[in-house]
């Protein structure tokens, strides 16, 4: 059985949004998967003795920054169009890409020239490979736009900025990650020669080798547990913890075992070059297969991750309260998302509920009698439990009926109370009028009364069946019958039952 993978804490951020769900496959760990069948012979493939390189850094190579720049745009930002090469497997855009923003390699640079921006108001992330901005345009090869809320990848071998289909920025190493302690997610890396073929989360392969040596694109490698990093500078080290625990995928044909990363001048060069001293033969390639939910999502599963909500179920009155708590097991951060039949927070018909697990029921119950109140866990958004609440509207209460009086015949009652649901009917002894929902707390009747006696109960059954308790007018057959003792006529009006003389 394979072990599974604990993803837990926050993704990535990049000024207020989050770079992909927690669940995203970049986001999740691969340190307990197994190790993949092929791993010792696509490492040779690589090169087992081939260093490892830092593909970023601070100050300037050739006149260019060290790395895959990317800023961050507001919403406001002017979109451009863009022409490509590659239109087919191009999303057409406008891109929010300012016309000055930084190229990888330079202005002059005539390498990739990825040039990325992330929109931090709407989440969205824009990337182009081989662009050169004109007047009031861009010119690229190719161009990719990710919605950073969605896990959703990109068409089946279709390509992105990238060779593998892959967006770029979520794999980058950044100084300000480091510099917080930790990388929350997997890196991007390339090699010479891959397979002519991908692996889930890859969508693009770039290549015409067919041999089962050359590692596909989106093929996961993590450096080994058993790799010492004691010695290595602090900073490297929070790289190589996050290349044990979240590992880094392939992404494109270049050098051996080059990892990517931002320029910064906060980088430290001679650390980074430490990593030279780490042998491909020191990495592993993982077998992540088992994380996958969907071929065409990039959610992965996150076992180890639970929710439990109590109570399970709970029977509610019409417009009364219920409070659910939620559990979450193996996860370092603990809130939930709480929902109603999958609407986050409800809706008036189905019922609310907060931030807190407070759960209001509607003024009338729907018409299933049930609801579905859900809890999601925020840091694995794949773990959810749910409890089922069954609604029942409260009795109809009637508190006064006008007019207090009836005459056999046709006959015409309101009906003031509590309660009344569209759909109710009003019965005046065992005739049942015709009945129009003014309001749930008022009905109006029309109906002919015949052979009633001198008093009828009058009652109001809701459409779930439920009735109010009688309330008695009194009625007269067209002949004034006055009471023996006082002459007034006799009204008798109760929530009990109608006394008879």
């Amino acid at each position: 059985m394979a072990a599974a993978a604990c993803g837990w804490g926050q993704p990535p951020t990049a000024g207020n949004c989050a770079i992909f769900p927690a669940d995203n496959i970049w986001n999740t760990p691969v340190d307990t998967l197994p190790v993949a069948a092929n791993s010792a012979t696509y490492v040779n493939t690589i090169g087992a003795s081939s260093p490892t390189h830092a593909d970023f850094g601070s100050g300037l190579y050739d006149g260019a920054p060290i790395g895959i720049p990317w800023i961050t745009v507001p919403g406001t930002q002017t979109k451009y169009p863009v022409t490509f090469d590659y239109a087919d497997e191009s999303d057409p855009g406008p891109y929010a890409i300012p016309l000055s923003a930084p190229i990888e390699g330079g202005s002059a640079s005539t390498g990739d020239r990825h040039a990325i921006a992330i929109d931090t108001d709407n989440c969205i992330l824009y990337e182009l490979y081989s662009a050169y901005p004109q007047a009031s345009s861009w010119q690229a090869g190719s161009g990719v736009i990710f919605n950073l809320k969605s896990n959703a990848l990109r068409p089946a071998g279709w390509t992105s900025a990238d060779a593998a289909g892959l967006p770029m920025e979520p794999g980058l190493a950044r100084y300000d990650e480091v510099a917080a302690g930790e990388i929350r997610h997997a890196l991007r890396f390339t090699v010479p020669k891959t397979q002519k073929a991908y692996v889930w989360p890859a969508r693009h392969y770039a290549s015409s080798l067919t041999g089962a040596q050359y590692p596909p694109m989106g093929q996961r490698f993590r450096l080994k547990a058993s790799f010492d990093i004691s010695g290595f500078p602090a900073d490297v080290q929070v790289i190589l913890r996050a290349l044990k625990k979240y590992g880094m995928i392939l992404a494109d044909n270049g050098s051996a075992w080059y990892i990517s990363g931002a320029p910064d001048e906060g980088w430290n060069n001679d650390n980074l070059s430490t990593m030279r001293k780490i042998p491909g033969s020191a990495y592993e390639a993982v077998d992540e297969s088992s994380l996958m939910i969907d071929a065409n999502s990039g959610q992965a599963r996150q076992a180890g991750v639970s929710v439990s909500v109590s109570p399970t179920s709970a029977m509610v009155a019409a417009g009364a309260s219920q409070q659910f708590t939620a559990t979450v097991q193996n996860a370092s951060d603990s809130p939930v998302t709480w929902s109603v039949n999958g609407v986050t927070g409800g809706t008036a018909s189905t019922g609310t509920i907060d931030a807190n697990g407070l759960y209001r029921a509607p003024a009338e119950a729907p018409a299933s009698g049930t609801v579905q109140v859900q809890a999601t866990s925020v840091a694995a958004p794949s773990a959810s439990a749910s409890a089922m609440v069954t609604i029942e509207n409260a009795a109809p209460v009637i508190t006064s009926v006008t007019p207090a009086r009836v005459t056999e015949g046709t006959v015409t009652l309101t009906v003031q109370g509590s309660h009344f649901g569209n759909g109710s009917v009003i019965r005046i002894g065992n005739i049942a009028l015709t009945t129009s929902f003014v309001s749930s707390s008022q009905l109006t009747g029309k109906g002919t009364l015949t052979g009633a006696g001198t008093e009828v109960p009058v009652v109001v059954t809701n459409p779930d069946g439920t009735s109010s308790d009688p309330y008695c007018i009194a009625v007269s057959s067209g002949i004034p019958e006055r009471h023996r003792n006082t002459g007034a006529w006799e009204v008798r009006a109760s929530l009990g039952s109608c006394l008879v003389h």
